[in-house]
């Protein structure tokens, strides 16, 4: 799937070289997935299939490097993946825990190829993980390299919420106990770096925030409405509860319950796994019963194009996610297309926002509330030209990929 940390660490690893660094971005799992030229190298470490056989069968953790090719081909892993696959916490707890326990865990194999590989490159001045269910790997390269550790905290705490019991406790008594491998830990939000601490015990202090930044250019500004055209609501997200389609279609049915409000539309976009199929029906149930199923459409999954065409049509953007967002990219990019956004007070959006000036507030997990600006925006278009100008203004000003990565280098160059 198109995975926000992803999209995130590829636009870094870009722009860093693009100022003259040099980076090596190293995929995990599977072939890197991102909406813009991949800045990865092409090798896969921790191949997907390996992981889980040896996860599941003690003959693959033995098994000789030139079998392992085989399975760990970009072929094999595209051809692996071609198809949905749940990525469900309650499915993977036992995996998590042998991933977070790195060189003690069933891919002991796996690491010592990864730490081989990376003695064999010219020595990095740093070595920064995506996140904290890498922090495994933390100790055995640090013991390798010689050379500093940043971890980057991007939302894992939704993942590790989700696993059951015992396997929660334990990755989280894991992580814990391998924070003091990690010299410097990176939020990408204000909220982010206040959460983790307390969530993960990182002392304040080890923790630095670096905004998220996009290329605000592929994301040209809408040029106002026409009269013809219908107020688009647009969602554009992961179709999954947490991210709130649900709760957005119960605002988009109070705001069409209101008098004056007529041609409108609710559209929506993003990946969407094997058990968001039952979620997206239940929602085109509820608006079949509201007589509003011929108001709504999802477009499916889209690529970097066809995003920045989807927020164009929009009049008002929203991704009313149920828990405390410590990310919001698409936030980002709507703002950076002139769409006001209308984003629950909580997470890292009332930051982006209120740094920005690129949209409305509302009450959490408040579906009138929700529709209430909606309405406000629907009614004063003045006033949502006035916020769409200021978040094309603000993310240019405040969440540049530049700036991303100035910030990410005064980090790092901390810790050399």
């Amino acid at each position: 799937m198109y995975c926000g940390s992803c999209l995130r660490d590829n636009a870094l690893a870009t722009e860093l070289m693009r100022q003259g660094h040099d980076c090596i971005l190293v995929p995990l799992y599977t072939p890197l997935r991102t909406d813009e030229p991949s800045a990865s190298i092409d090798k896969v470490f921790f191949g997907g299939i390996s992981v889980y056989l040896e996860q599941h069968s003690a003959l693959f953790r033995k098994t000789p490097a030139w079998m392992d090719k085989l399975w760990d081909s970009r072929f094999a892993l595209k051809l692996a993946t071609k198809r949905s696959i749940s990525v469900e916490p309650k499915q993977l707890g036992e995996l998590t825990i042998s991933m977070l326990k790195g060189e003690l865990g069933h891919q002991r194999k796996e690491v010592d190829k990864l730490v081989h590989w990376l003695k064999d490159q010219d020595t990095p001045d740093v070595v920064a993980m995506q996140n904290s269910m890498l922090i495994g790997l933390a100790a055995p390269i640090k013991r390798t390299l010689q050379r500093p550790i940043v971890c980057t905290l991007q939302g894992e705490e939704l993942f590790l919420d989700g696993l059951q019991e015992p396997y929660h406790s334990e990755a989280m008594q894991l992580i814990r106990a391998s924070v003091a491998h990690v010299d410097a830990f990176i939020a990408v939000s204000q909220y982010g770096a206040e959460f983790m601490a307390d969530y993960l015990s990182i002392p304040r202090d080890k923790i630095h925030v670096v905004p998220l930044g996009i290329n605000p250019n592929d994301f040209a500004p809408r040029n106002g409405q026409h009269e013809s055209e219908p107020f688009t609501v647009g969602f554009f997200g992961r179709i999954a509860p947490e991210k709130g389609l649900h709760l957005l279609a119960e605002a988009y049915k109070l705001f069409r319950e209101r008098g004056d409000v007529v041609n409108a539309r609710l559209e929506a976009a993003g990946w969407m796994g094997p058990e968001g199929k039952p979620y997206l029906a239940e929602i085109e149930e509820k608006l079949n019963e509201w007589g509003l199923r011929n108001e709504f459409h999802y477009h499916g999954e889209l690529n970097r194009e066809g995003k920045a065409a989807f927020l164009q049509r929009a009049q008002v953007f929203s991704m009313p996610a149920t828990y405390p967002e410590p990310k919001g990219l698409t936030i980002l990019e709507a703002m950076a297309s002139g769409v006001p956004v209308v984003q629950p007070r909580h997470g890292s959006f009332p930051e982006m926002v209120e740094r920005t000036g690129g949209g409305l507030l509302v009450d959490a997990n408040d579906a009138a509330s929700l529709a209430e600006g909606i309405y406000t925006l629907y009614k004063n278009s003045e006033m949502a030209d006035d916020l769409g100008r200021s978040g094309v203004a603000g993310v240019r000003e405040h969440y540049s990929v530049a700036r991303m990565a100035e910030r990410a280098i005064e980090v790092y160059s901390r810790l050399v």
